[in-house]
C-alpha cells in the first residue's frame, strides 16, 4: 500500500509541475496592449484545455472510487441503493405533479417562438417541484433532528 501512496504522490507532483509551467507560460505571454494576440490566446486555450482535462479526470476518478467502495462494502451498497430509490421516488412524484401548461406573462410569446413547449415546461416544473420537496425534507430534518436526539436521551 505504501508503494501506491508514493506513486500517487509522484503523479500529483507531476500534475502540479505541469500546471505551474502552464500558468507561468500564460503569465509570460500576457499582452495587455493587444487582446487578440495569437500567442496569448493560444496559451489561454491551452490552460483551459488543461483545466478541462483535470476536471474530467478528477470527476471520473471520483465516480470510479465511489463505485468501487460501494461494490466492496455491502452496507454502503445498501445505503446507496436506498438513496437512489428515494431520489427516484422524488423524481417520479415531481414528474407526476408537474404541469405542461406554459405560464402566461408579459413576453412569453418570445419564448414560445424560440421553441418553448409543453414538454420543456413539464421538465422545468418537475425540477422545481423536486427542489421544493427536497427543501421541505431538509427543513423538516433540520427541525426534527435535534428534537429526536433530545427525546432519545
Amino acid at each position: 500500500m505504501e508503494k501506491i501512496g508514493k506513486k500517487i504522490t509522484i503523479v500529483l507532483w507531476a500534475l502540479v509541475v505541469v500546471s505551474v509551467i502552464l500558468i507561468v507560460s500564460l503569465m509570460a505571454n500576457i499582452n495587455p496592449d493587444n487582446d487578440q494576440d495569437p500567442a496569448m490566446l493560444s496559451w489561454i486555450n491551452t490552460n483551459l484545455i488543461w483545466v478541462y482535462i483535470l476536471g474530467i479526470v478528477a470527476a471520473g476518478l471520483a465516480v470510479l472510487f465511489a463505485i468501487y467502495h460501494t461494490l466492496s462494502d455491502k452496507k454502503a451498497a445498501k445505503g446507496g441503493l436506498i438513496s437512489l430509490a428515494f431520489l427516484g421516488g422524488v423524481a417520479l412524484i415531481s414528474y407526476v405533479m408537474a404541469s405542461p401548461e406554459i405560464p402566461q406573462f408579459l413576453g412569453v410569446d418570445k419564448f414560445i417562438t424560440e421553441g418553448l413547449d409543453g414538454q420543456t415546461m413539464k421538465l422545468v416544473d418537475t425540477g422545481l417541484i423536486a427542489l421544493y420537496i427536497m427543501l421541505a425534507i431538509s427543513i423538516l430534518a433540520f427541525i426534527v433532528g435535534p428534537i429526536i436526539r433530545v427525546v432519545r436521551k
